[in-house]
């Protein structure tokens, strides 16, 4: 039993006892790194193997473990179904009851047992060595009933609970749902799976409005403030100010966009002009302004108007045609802030 730490600054006891959880638990993971990175311990392999494995099941993956585990093994498999590994979870003991037949040919197994000696798992051991399902151990011991039995073995090295009896698993689980990230992420970048197709599976709350694009948020046709090179400031200033965005986009006789005149470039232009309403837009505009394309992620519209302090910006599309407006609180109002 580890002993336990006595504060020597007045730190409560309770804090003392997290930094001691969290440090455990970070020295569990810095075991499983140095073991990747060790070629000897043969694990770097084994993942490799694991991930080629995957890849190749026309199937599905079917995620299992019981206990502690089996609550990790539902993390995993909700982590590679949403990031384009089709995955499920499958209780061991609703296995032996009838569920062994939601497992297929083509699919592969991803059993979690930390001692490896887990009896709930027999049966789906043995359902994947008769009918030939690809089995990938997660466990701490390599020789155990499910690491000799698995096709690949992802063997973590021992590490100390921190629970301070040793008992209750800490460190234990925070390894595995660790090795089932580095999985799952590894699957993710050898598909070259993407945001977008991220945002399929994420299509709700603020992630699901951070992966919109900006084609779905925009302001379009009639509600984008335009005017044609030539016109009055006159006619430029009715725009801007019916359509409520603070700022006017200038297009060229062709409709491509050529300019801006926002508020800023108003207060600027009426300190020396002397008659501003019978200027024509030109003299005022700001060229070549600031643009998005349609299929600008939301939150990359975001970043962009946080990182040049805007409010808004205007939608073009190749031919450099207006063909949205979108507004900072268009933005907070669908939720991507």
């Amino acid at each position: 039993m580890s002993a336990k730490p006595q504060s020597t600054d007045n730190t409560p006891p309770s804090t003392l006892s997290a930094l001691r959880t969290l440090g455990l638990e970070r020295a569990g993971i810095a075991a499983v790194e140095a073991a990747l990175q060790d070629t000897a311990s043969g694990l770097a392999a084994q993942f490799d193997a694991a991930v080629a494995l995957v890849t190749r099941a026309t199937g599905r993956v079917i995620v299992t473990g019981m206990g502690k585990s089996g609550h990790v093994a539902r993390k995993i498999a909700a982590t590679l179904a949403s990031t384009g590994t089709p995955a499920y979870f499958v209780h061991p003991g609703e296995a032996s009851h009838g569920d062994l037949g939601m497992i297929q040919s083509g699919d592969a197994i991803l059993a979690l047992s930390w001692s490896g000696e887990t009896a709930e798992l027999a049966d789906i051991i043995t359902y994947s060595r008769r009918y030939g399902i690809a089995l990938i151990a997660i466990t701490s011991n390599s020789e155990s009933a499910l690491g000799r039995e698995a096709d690949v073995c992802l063997y973590l090295p021992k590490s100390e609970e921190a629970c301070p009896n040793g008992l209750a698993p800490t460190t234990s689980t925070t390894m595995q749902l660790a090795m089932g990230d580095a999985l799952a992420v590894a699957l993710l970048e050898g598909r070259g799976f993407t945001a977008q197709d991220f945002r399929q599976f994420h299509p709700g709350g603020k992630l699901g409005a951070k992966l919109s694009f900006v084609r779905d948020i925009m302001h379009k046709d009639e509600a984008i403030p335009l005017a044609r090179m030539g016109a009055r400031m006159e006619e430029a200033l009715i725009e801007m100010t019916g359509k409520r965005f603070g700022c006017v986009g200038v297009i060229d006789q062709a409709g491509a966009l050529v300019g801006i005149i926002t508020d800023g470039d108003l207060r600027r232009r009426m300190k020396v002009s002397h008659d501003l309403l019978a200027e024509k837009v030109e003299q005022v505009m700001t060229p070549r302004p600031m643009t998005i394309g349609p299929d600008t992620m939301a939150a990359e519209a975001l970043a962009l108007l946080n990182e040049t302090k805007r409010s808004v910006v205007l939608v073009v599309d190749e031919a450099l045609k207006p063909v949205g407006v979108i507004h900072l609180h268009d933005l907070y109002r669908v939720g991507v802030a």
